[in-house]
């Protein structure tokens, strides 16, 4: 039996994975770096619009695991006043991250979830354009929805303005 590696630290001490991720975050072995996506910085945090625009980015090319992390790094950076919100965007990602993945009943517990924490930021005046009705009402339509074997990533719309 052989030991397992170390794990991969950060200078705080604080487990850090440095293992490539395919497309869904999954880990992949560690000889697999050229096959891996690029990742997000673990420290990455971006002002709202921008993080908005980047996790939009990656929601559209099917790595929502990877929008999640963008809308984690700025929820951990956000005023008391919005940390919901971001929090319930960063669930909204995950949520299709678990459905890709096909974790069914995972998924809708999150996509439900994120739902209920950004609804309250909805209209009249959502922040930085978040479409929040919409994002709420098509949380919780693919929640409901059967998944399907092999379906692609689902991807939602974060703002109506661009």
């Amino acid at each position: 039996m052989t030991a397992d590696p170390p794990r991969d630290r950060d200078p705080s001490g604080r487990a850090r994975s440095n293992r490539p991720r395919d497309g869904l975050g999954r880990p992949m072995p560690r000889d697999a770096a050229d096959e891996g996506v690029d990742r997000v910085p673990d420290d990455l945090v971006l002002p709202p619009l921008d993080s908005l625009a980047e996790a939009q980015r990656l929601l559209d090319a099917g790595r929502p695991f990877h929008a999640h992390e963008v809308l984690e790094g700025t929820w951990k950076a956000a005023p008391a006043e919005e940390r919901d919100l971001w929090q319930g965007l960063a669930q909204l990602a995950v949520g299709l991250t678990h459905r890709a993945r096909g974790n069914a009943v995972g998924a809708a517990r999150l996509l439900r979830r994120g739902a209920d924490r950004v609804a309250p930021y909805g209209s009249p005046a959502a922040p930085y354009g978040i479409d929040i009705d919409g994002l709420v009402a098509t949380a919780r339509r693919i929640a409901e929805e059967p998944a399907a074997d092999g379906e692609p990533p689902r991807t939602l719309r974060l703002r109506t303005e661009r």
